[in-house]
Formats: C-alpha cells, sequence, structure tokens
C-alpha cells in the first residue's frame, strides 16, 4: 500500500469500548448494580427507554471480538473495567468471577498479539457507593483507591498500559450539574466536588497502580472541545473563556500542577459560601502526580454565544460545517490538530494518546450484507491527518484509539446513535465489518494512507 501520510515507527492504533455499554450480563455472576443499570431503569433518562442490561452482549461472545479485532489488525484495544463487577458493594469483598472474566480477555487479546489498555473507571460507579453519597463524597475517592489496587494487583503483571478515568468532566459536570447522565444530579456543588474527587482518586491510584504492575504506563483520559466564540465582542469571548475554563482547563490546569484557573474557581464562588472546604491540605500535590501519558477524546467544536448579553455584537461565526448524526457535532479536525498542538505547548505531557475519535453515522447493511459508511471513513481520515499534522509539529503523539470498535449502547441516547466501524443488529448480535473498519485494516497494515484528494 502506497501511503503519502506515513506515521512514526511504533505508532499504536486501536479502537476504544467501554463496560456498560458493550457488556451486557448487568446481573450475571455476581456483579452488583450499577449507577447506570439504576439510571436506565428509570424511565424517561434514555432516549429510546432502553438500557444496557443485554447491550452487545460482549460479556458472552468477547470470544468473537477478539477475533474480529485481530481480523482488523487492530494493535490495541481500549476496554473499561466495570466496578461493581469486581466489587459489588463498591468496597470490601471481591466477586471472583467478575476478576476472571477480564483475565480470560486480557489473555485472549495478548494471545492474538492486542496490547491491552485498560481504564478503570467509565462511568459505571457501583450503586452501593452512590447510596453513600457518590463522587460528591470524599470517601467515593477512598473507595476508588482500594478498587484500583484490587484490579491492578490482579492483572498488573499482563496489562502494562492503564487509564484512571475516562472524561471527568462527564462523571461531574454532565451527570450531577446537567442532569444528562447517571445519576441525573442537577447540583452545580455537587458536581464540582464531584470532579475534585474524581481528580482526587486519579492521584491516590497511580501509586497503587504502578506498585502493582511493574513497568506500565499510567495516565488519565480527557475529553475536550474546541470552543469558539460566536463573535469577537467581549461578552462572547468572556463566556467562551468561561467554558473553556470549566470544561478544559479546569481538569488540566490541576493534573498539570496548577491547582484550578482562578477565573473558574471564581465562577464557581457563589456555590460555595463558605469556601471550597472539601479541598483539603495536600490534595493538588496528590492530583499533579507525575503521569506517563495523556489520553485525549475529542470529537466536535462549540460555538459559544453570550444570548444573556443586552446589545452584544452581531454573531459572525455561526455552525455551517457537515455534521454527524450526533445533534450538533459538527465535523472539525482542525480543533484536534489545535487542541494536540495546545496540550505540547501548554502542558508537556511526555505523551498523549487520542483514546477516542469517531463519528456517528447509521448506516447499515445492504442487500448483500456491506455496509458502504463513506462518511464515517472520510471523518476518520480528516481526523488522522490532523493528527498527523500534529506529529510533524513536535507533538508527542503515541497511538490513535478509533471509538468504536462496535455499536453499543450510547448512554442517554440509547441505540440511536452508532459510532462503530462494527455493525451490530441489536435483535441477533450479529457483528459485521462496516467499510472504514476494512478500510481502518488497510491504515494500520501500512502505518498510514494516501488522502483521497
Amino acid at each position: 500500500m502506497s501511503t503519502n501520510l506515513t506515521f512514526p515507527a511504533g505508532f499504536i492504533w486501536g479502537a476504544a469500548t467501554s463496560s456498560y455499554q458493550i457488556e451486557g450480563a448487568w446481573k450475571d455472576d455476581g456483579k452488583g448494580e450499577s449507577i447506570w443499570d439504576r439510571f436506565t431503569h428509570t424511565p424517561g433518562h434514555v432516549i429510546d427507554n432502553s438500557t444496557g442490561d443485554v447491550a452487545c452482549d460482549h460479556y458472552h461472545r468477547w470470544p468473537e471480538d477478539v477475533k474480529l479485532m485481530k481480523s482488523i489488525g487492530l494493535q490495541a484495544y481500549r476496554f473499561s473495567i466495570s466496578w461493581p463487577r469486581i466489587l459489588p458493594a463498591g468496597r470490601g469483598a471481591i466477586n471472583q468471577a467478575g476478576l476472571d472474566f477480564y483475565s480470560r480477555l486480557v489473555d485472549g487479546l495478548l494471545a492474538a498479539g492486542i496490547t491491552p489498555f485498560v481504564t478503570l473507571y467509565h462511568w459505571d460507579l457501583p450503586q452501593a457507593l452512590q447510596d453513600l453519597g457518590g463522587w460528591p463524597s470524599r470517601g467515593t475517592a477512598e473507595a476508588f483507591t482500594e478498587y484500583a489496587d484490587v484490579v491492578s494487583r490482579h492483572l498488573g503483571d499482563r496489562v502494562k498500559h492503564w487509564i484512571t478515568h475516562n472524561e471527568p468532566w462527564c462523571v461531574s459536570i454532565l451527570s450531577h450539574q446537567l442532569g444528562e447522565h447517571a445519576p441525573g444530579w442537577r447540583d452545580t456543588a455537587a458536581a464540582v466536588r464531584a470532579a475534585h474527587h474524581v481528580l482526587l482518586s486519579h492521584g491516590w491510584a497511580v501509586p497503587v497502580i504502578r506498585a502493582n504492575s511493574a513497568g506500565s504506563e499510567v495516565g488519565i483520559t480527557l475529553n475536550f472541545e474546541a470552543k469558539l466564540a460566536a463573535s469577537g465582542s467581549t461578552a462572547d469571548i468572556r463566556k467562551t473563556r468561561i467554558e473553556d475554563g470549566t470544561f478544559n482547563r479546569w481538569f488540566a490546569d490541576a493534573l498539570y500542577g496548577r491547582h484550578y484557573p482562578a477565573d473558574i474557581v471564581d465562577y464557581y464562588s457563589p456555590h460555595f459560601p463558605h469556601g471550597f472546604d472539601f479541598i483539603q491540605p495536600g490534595d493538588f500535590e496528590a492530583i499533579s502526580v507525575p503521569t506517563d501519558f495523556l489520553g485525549v477524546n475529542y470529537y466536535t467544536r462549540v460555538i459559544v454565544r453570550d444570548t444573556d448579553a443586552i446589545d452584544n455584537d452581531p454573531q459572525t461565526l455561526f455552525p455551517d460545517l457537515p455534521q454527524t448524526e450526533m445533534p450538533n457535532w459538527e465535523i472539525f479536525p482542525e480543533g484536534l490538530y489545535n487542541l494536540l498542538n495546545r496540550l505540547h505547548f501548554e502542558y508537556r505531557p511526555p505523551r498523549i494518546y487520542i483514546t477516542e475519535n469517531g463519528a456517528s453515522f447509521s448506516d447499515g447493511p445492504d442487500e448483500s450484507g456491506r455496509i458502504a459508511d463513506a462518511r464515517r471513513r472520510a471523518y476518520l481520515e480528516s481526523h488522522f491527518t490532523a493528527a498527523h499534522d500534529a506529529i510533524r509539529n513536535g507533538v508527542p503523539l503515541a497511538g490513535f484509539f478509533v471509538w468504536s470498535l462496535m455499536d453499543n449502547f450510547e448512554w442517554a441516547k440509547g441505540y440511536d446513535q452508532r459510532f462503530g466501524i462494527i455493525w451490530v443488529d441489536y435483535n441477533t448480535r450479529q457483528r459485521l465489518l462496516k467499510d472504514s473498519a476494512i478500510w481502518y485494516r488497510d491504515v494500520i497494515a501500512g502505518n498510514g494512507f494516501s488522502p483521497r484528494l
């Protein structure tokens, strides 16, 4: 395969999933209830009133899925561990059957020549811990450290790439302030406390993982959005900076030793009349523990308009780009290029992995069974190109994980959105490679591609 864009030797090509979105088996073999079990079983939370009770049935069909990964040529597979499958009560008694499932999966991946990248937390908190206060409670950070110890002790001899958390913004703001994800709260103060305790639990867990898994890489994954002001007005620029601060800087600044940004501390202060008393001495030192890499999830841009400003200037930047089928998600690969450069030059992580990037398009099988998802291929190609441009600029990008390996339960969007490079028939659980997967196989094999003109 002749290529015009070749990636560095050793660049890792993978795909990603999460436990609740694909596993199913929601109460099999001793698994405890998660907040997503409770959330989806409560009517009105999910757009199509669906649940992840069965999802893709990966819990029972994982050998088939590993074979599909191998057929695509994946070099790495990022997946998450279900906390309540390991510790049904969140702490204490270990469910050996849960550990055995992930041990078999890891062994199967290694036998197929696929490197496991394990995410410890991708949102399925044990309901037992939620009943004790959940992430707004400092005790949940302590429980997470215990959980990280259990998993890394049992898998750390074979797993050498660890991600503590996926998208702390979603765990905190989206779930506790905006109420769109489990547990569905709408409490800004609780959201900020949750954000702090998620970061704190990361900081506490990193040395534990290192101790249990010699020679491992340990990091965390943040989600970022390109925030662009709708005009050059003072009001729009100020609101854009606030949104960038609550979404992007709040988490990255703390992780890289800068504490929380002062402007966003001021922004949140009215919600804490007695001060930020949940922050204790030593917390920021723990949060900023050195890590081996930063995981980056990127999908789209957001144009920010201050609709409350009196006599705001006329809007000059409008949503005008092609979109995926996720509402209002514009296709903006330039944002990935800018983000990677920003992270490199502002924070200097030693290594960066794109741990999620992909697109929702519902293209299904034709009469011959072919799934011609040309729009997904074009999306990925444009973002691979942006990543390549960033590498040429000196960004230490070491790998790219496509979201998602297969169509799955897309949280509050249920089964209405399909991100997979593998089609899943939700009635039969049949899997079919989409054209994007076949194209990706060639990209991996050649460690690059020839961009279409």
